[in-house]
Parts: structure tokens; C-alpha cells; sequence
């Protein structure tokens, strides 16, 4: 005997004109409450939600999209290395708050990776094509095109991390972003450091293109103003980098009692090369990092003290703010917004 889930007549999906002839109104109001149009009183909107439940309607995206001018879609650019990206816990948690915030907001994320400059031909491709409803873009640098593709294209867009330094230049007002204290949050590490009665303190810097990393050497130098550029070494943010760091530093300052490191991946690459030249930690340098990436944090050794800044809920928070955007009748842009951060205390100092 046929399977009767086999019949094509059984297994065809319900249509439109089903639905309204379920809920007992017309085609356009049973297209107009599906695909999210306005002008339909709610009793009727009941019906055909009710309708679509019961039949399991799926409705048409491209339908939708021409009543709504939507297209459910936003994408998030990273112009990092793709290696970076799937090696850096930041990364993953970062896209974690906001595919989870899209989610909530019945909206798929789209991920753009910009590895180098040719990147940015097929980047703009998709974006001047239309695609998506709006961009979160994070990890930029400080001559990134990226900024300037979109402003041509007039894609709304939030930004993680503020977009420039030391001035986040004539279109910060209309462009909001998502960032901590990164500033605030160096200064609280040193401060700690120089608590603990550290007096030779250095710092393992990131990448002098990036705002944050330029943001949490400037918090360095507020509680130290006299320190020398020989205690100021820079990585990429990777392990490595941060291990070569530490290396150099060792190297031209043997003395050193303490380094801020500007990440916790560089600054776990900072303690393995402080174990194999035989530097106790905390006893003889006291290592502090930022971010607390706890699969770092908490694994290292020993376990590392570190600023806390709430990755995911940034991302979260990107997401809002560009909804906002969309969801306003005005032309106005939400404020750009700062999160807190906090010291996370462990073994290391």
C-alpha cells in the first residue's frame, strides 16, 4: 500500500488563497498581514495568523520582501584574516550575541569576511546589490575603505568599536556604535599593577591601526605618563604576537616587574614565554590581560587576572540599534553606546 506523506497532492504546500479562504477574507488582506503590511483591523489579523498556524503556511520570501521592502537579512563585516576570526574566541562570541539578538528579531545574518583590499570589490557587490537590510561592521582599521563603501551606498549601518581615533570624524553623529571603555578599563589594570606596588610596569600593545588598542595604550599612559618606549611593545592580538612581545620586552628590560597586555590571547602568549625563561608570575612580573575570554583566562597559567568587557552583549547591542534605525520613522540615528568594564581578579596578579 502507497504512503499516503508520499502523495504529492497530500504533500503540496498550502497557498495563499488557502489561507484566506481559511480565515474567510481576501487574497490582498491575507497577503498584506503575512508578508507584514499595514491598514488591517486586528480581528482579521488574528484570523489569518490563526489560518496560517493551522495550515502551516510558509510564506514567500520575495513576496514579503516587495511589501515590506525588506529583506530579513543583515550582514556582518570583519575585515580580520579568516584565520584570526576562527582562532579568536572574541570573534565567536561577538557573532554569538548578535546572531542571537537577529534571531529574536526574525532576521538572518549574512557573514562578510575582508581579508585584504580585493575583498572589498566583492563586498561592495553585495552591498550596493541590495541585499541585506543593513551592516554590522567591527574589527575595523583606522584607513579601513569599508566606512566610506558604505557611507556611498547609504546602507545603515552600527559599527563595533568606535570608528576612529583619537576623533570618530564628521559622520560619527549619524553612525552609531557599540563599544566598552577600553580607555577606562586600562587605566583600572594599571592601577591595580601599581596597588600591588609594581614600579617597572610594561605594556604589550595591539595593533596601532586598531582604535581600541590605541584607546587602552592611552589608558596605560594616563596612570604612567613617564613611561619610557622602551616598555611599550606591539602585537597583533594573536598568541604569537603576544609572545614575541613579551620576548622583546624581556630582552631591553629585564627589570620589568609587571605588563598590561592589551588582549588575553597575546597575554597568554606573554606568560608561556615568562615559564620558559624561568620568570615566576606573579612573584617576580604580575601579568594582567583584557577582555576575559574565559576559554583563555581561566586555562592559562596561572589562571589570569583580566578587564571583563561583555562581548556578547555588545553584539547584542549592535543589533538593536541598527533595528532601531530601521524600525524609526525619522531620520534621527540612536546614540552610539559605551558598556562598563571590569576587573576580573585572578592568579597572575
Amino acid at each position: 500500500m502507497p504512503d499516503p506523506t508520499l502523495d504529492p497532492k497530500r504533500a503540496a504546500r498550502p497557498t495563499l488563497e488557502a489561507v484566506a479562504a481559511r480565515a474567510g477574507v481576501s487574497r490582498a488582506t491575507a497577503s498584506r498581514v503575512v508578508n507584514g503590511g499595514a491598514g488591517v483591523r486586528q480581528p482579521l489579523v488574528d484570523q489569518v495568523r490563526r489560518a496560517v498556524d493551522e495550515l502551516g503556511y510558509i510564506p514567500n520570501h520575495a513576496a514579503r520582501t516587495l511589501v515590506t521592502r525588506r529583506n530579513g537579512a543583515v550582514a556582518v563585516v570583519i575585515d580580520e584574516p579568516e584565520f584570526r576570526i576562527f582562532s579568536d574566541p572574541f570573534f565567536s562570541r561577538q557573532i554569538r550575541g548578535i546572531s542571537r539578538e537577529l534571531n529574536a528579531h526574525d532576521a538572518q545574518l549574512v557573514l562578510l569576511l575582508v581579508e585584504g583590499s580585493g575583498d572589498f570589490d566583492r563586498v561592495t557587490r553585495y552591498l550596493a546589490g541590495g541585499h541585506v537590510d543593513g551592516v554590522l561592521a567591527f574589527s575595523l582599521h583606522t584607513d579601513d575603505e569599508l566606512p566610506a563603501i558604505l557611507r556611498r551606498f547609504q546602507v545603515p549601518t552600527v559599527y563595533g568599536g568606535r570608528p576612529d581615533h583619537p576623533a570618530a570624524g564628521e559622520d560619527a553623529p549619524q553612525v552609531p556604535y557599540v563599544d566598552c571603555d577600553n580607555r577606562g578599563g586600562a587605566r583600572e589594570a594599571v592601577r591595580h599593577l601599581v596597588s600591588l606596588g609594581r614600579r617597572r610596569i610594561a605594556h604589550i600593545a595591539g595593533p596601532r591601526d586598531q582604535v581600541s588598542a590605541l584607546d587602552r595604550i592611552d589608558g596605560y599612559h594616563d596612570v604612567l605618563p613617564d613611561a619610557g618606549r622602551e616598555l611599550v611593545a606591539v602585537g597583533d592580538f594573536t598568541t604569537e604576537g603576544g609572545a614575541r612581545a613579551m620576548e622583546s620586552l624581556l630582552d631591553t628590560r629585564p627589570d620589568l616587574d609587571a605588563v598590561f597586555v592589551s588582549n588575553d590571547l597575546m597575554a597568554s602568549g606573554a606568560l608561556r614565554v615568562l615559564r620558559e625563561r624561568g620568570v615566576r608570575v606573579p612573584e617576580d612580573v604580575a601579568v594582567v590581560g583584557f577582555d576575559d575570554m574565559a576559554s583563555v583566562a581561566e586555562a592559562a597559567v596561572p589562571p589570569l587576572t583580566t578587564v571583563r568587557q561583555d562581548v556578547e552583549g555588545m553584539g547584542r547591542l549592535m543589533v538593536r540599534l541598527l533595528m532601531e534605525r530601521l524600525n524609526s520613522d525619522t531620520a534621527a540615528w540612536p546614540e552610539s553606546v559605551i558598556t562598563p568594564t571590569e576587573l576580573v581578579h585572578r592568579a597572575s596578579a
